[in-house]
């Protein structure tokens, strides 16, 4: 999985005005079941690495983690923060992904 230096950036932002986040602080993405096309795509600032988490950001300002189930469907996707005229959010281009829904969040394997 590949996280952008704009995901990465806009991500010490959001941590830095976290007023619970500590140096401890990792960014977590995971997949869970839901959404309209089957699966979706969560993320959460999280205090407590796992023993089945990937570590795939690890900078002196920001660590990111995966869970192994969630790796196996994030394995070839890149994580992105866009801005433009309809708003700014973080993207997910999964390649694996067979089909998304129109909003980009869930997919379907």
């Amino acid at each position: 999985m590949i996280v952008t230096e704009s995901a990465i950036d806009r991500l010490v932002e959001l941590k830095l005005e976290d007023s619970e986040a500590t140096a401890d602080t990792f960014f977590r993405v995971f997949v869970q079941g839901g959404g309209c096309s089957g699966f979706q795509y969560g993320f959460t600032f999280d205090h407590e690495k796992n023993e089945d988490d990937f570590e795939v950001v690890s900078t002196e300002k920001m660590r990111v983690l995966v869970d192994s189930i969630s790796m196996s469907y994030l394995q070839e996707a890149t994580v992105d923060y866009k801005e433009d005229l309809m708003g700014a959010s973080f993207v997910i281009n999964n390649p694996t992904a067979q089909s998304s829904c129109g909003c980009g969040s869930s997919f379907s394997v």
